[in-house]
């Protein structure tokens, strides 16, 4: 626990900003926000067959860090600006907290198609400063932003696909059930919208850490397919979160929940086969 932070896995979760939806997309019309989003979601629905808005019409509702250590050992998972959850105080924790800690290299799934650039809107939005995220000035292959920049940013699904040859039907989901982990349990990303209407902002901020956890343990066996970790490293640093896991329980519902969906790795090279 006394480490340096050298990763930051992170997951965003996202609601509209109902007054925006009402006024843009129904400019005249004198709609209630919430009726907006509303009206808004079933056009979606009847376009695309998804109601998903896009995240240009929305602000972070929960946002949750696992930090990492150079050895690839997990530290801690956090939800930001807990318990009220602000979009503005958590965007502005992710950021400064990234400066923080000296810059570590951020960990995501798909994060590169979602969670940095509704990460990057809402400090436009809120007006936050990012100097050391954009680089300007510098080489566009060694700004951070760059898609290639792996030092900076470390998609998961982008390695998984190289970089979007392929597609990862399935997602998060698929990948964690691969390892034996729970992936999407109780809630998923499409009932989001409809929790944040309802209130349920701590639910939502458990579904997100226990995402982080998910990513965590993905990221963990792309090391060993990078060499950076023996398979036999991973296992032991997956039992030892585990146990980690076991003694926050009692503190965190997210914790507990995720354990009673645990499964373990069917490892192939210990079956006897």
């Amino acid at each position: 626990m006394t480490s340096a932070v050298r990763y930051l896995v992170f997951d965003v979760e996202s609601a509209a900003d109902a007054p925006l939806v009402a006024r843009l997309r129904y400019a005249g019309q004198q709609l209630d926000p919430a009726e907006a989003v509303r009206r808004f979601r079933a056009e979606l629905m009847e376009k695309r067959q998804s109601d998903f808005i896009p995240y240009t019409f929305q602000a972070p509702v929960a946002i949750a860090v696992g930090k990492v250590a150079g050895d690839m050992r997990l530290q801690d998972v956090v939800v930001l600006d807990e318990p009220r959850f602000r979009p503005h105080v958590m965007t502005g924790h992710f950021w400064r907290g990234w400066e923080a800690y000296r810059r570590p290299t951020l960990v995501s799934f798909n994060g590169r198609g979602f969670d940095l650039p509704l990460l990057e809107l809402a400090a436009f939005r809120f007006g936050l400063g990012l100097p050391g995220w954009f680089q300007a000035t510098g080489k566009t292959f060694e700004q951070p932003r760059s898609r290639y920049n792996v030092q900076a940013h470390i998609d998961l699904c982008e390695l998984l696909t190289n970089f979007g040859a392929t597609r990862f039907t399935g997602g998060l989901n698929l990948a964690a059930n691969i390892l034996g982990k729970p992936g999407k349990m109780d809630v998923q990303g499409d009932m989001v919208q409809d929790m944040v209407d309802a209130g349920k902002l701590a639910e939502v901020n458990d579904y997100c850490r226990c995402d982080v956890l998910d990513t965590y343990f993905v990221f963990l066996r792309t090391r060993v397919m990078l060499g950076q970790l023996t398979l036999e490293t991973e296992q032991q640093i997956i039992a030892e979160t585990k146990a980690w896991l076991e003694r926050s329980a009692g503190e965190v519902t997210a914790y507990r929940l995720y354990l009673d969906r645990w499964g373990d790795w069917p490892n192939p090279w210990t079956a006897g086969e």
